[in-house]
């Protein structure tokens, strides 16, 4: 009993310390590329992707989603890049992530033509690895929380493509510490998908992140 209750503490030990450790090496790995406002860029990244959240039943978003987008059509608006690149979950008929992320931007003056849909990132790994494999994204600035952000970015750069990280507004979300928690276990998830690299649910044909947005919506 004494020697099976030490192999259970031993095994527990390795394993609180694989997920605290790679938890550590994601964050690190990806801190220096979050920026501010100022050092978003001049326009020479191909697009601004907003990470979609939770929609609200009557159909406008969540606080959390709103921060994203009145982050993404701030950096918009300065120049930080000449096109917004949704991606969110369209997965059912009822729930639709990215047409209201549209609608909220167009309600805020962005044009139609520099917005694109990814209707299909179901995830925060799906969404990098459209982004570059059917928008031809290479180099882009990403708006979500800070906690999301790191995961975000190493995701990408792992996926090769060049990444800033700009921050949406912080404030104490409900359900915080829970959100908090799921993240430690999905950093540790995505740096495995991101060493085997496996393809998203959906792909598709190639659809130019330079041309015109409306034809994703």
């Amino acid at each position: 009993m004494k020697k099976s209750l030490k192999i259970l503490i031993i095994l527990v030990l390795v394993c609180a310390a694989l997920v605290f450790g790679v938890n550590a090496i994601v964050v690190a790995s990806a801190s220096g590329d979050l920026v501010d406002e100022a050092q978003a860029g001049d326009g020479q990244a191909d697009c601004i992707m907003v990470l979609g959240a939770e929609v609200k039943p009557d159909g406008t978003p969540s606080k959390m989603l709103k921060d994203r987008l009145d982050k993404a059509i701030e950096l918009y608006r300065n120049g930080a890049a000449p096109k917004l690149l949704m991606s969110g979950d369209d997965g059912q008929v009822e729930y639709n992530e990215v047409k209201v992320m549209m609608q909220y931007a167009v309600d805020a003056g962005v044009p139609e033509k520099d917005i694109f849909l990814d209707h299909a990132g179901f995830s925060t790994y799906e969404s990098m690895y459209r982004a570059r494999d059917v928008f031809g994204v290479s180099s882009m600035v990403v708006v979500t929380q800070k906690y999301h952000e790191y995961r975000a970015l190493y995701i990408a750069e792992s996926l090769g493509i060049d990444v800033r990280g700009v921050p949406a507004e912080e404030v104490d979300y409900m359900g915080q510490g829970y959100r908090n928690f799921r993240e430690l276990l999905a950093r540790d998830k995505d740096f495995l998908k991101c060493i085997v690299k496996p393809k998203p649910t959906f792909l598709g044909d190639p659809i130019d992140i330079h041309g015109d947005g409306t034809v994703t919506q």
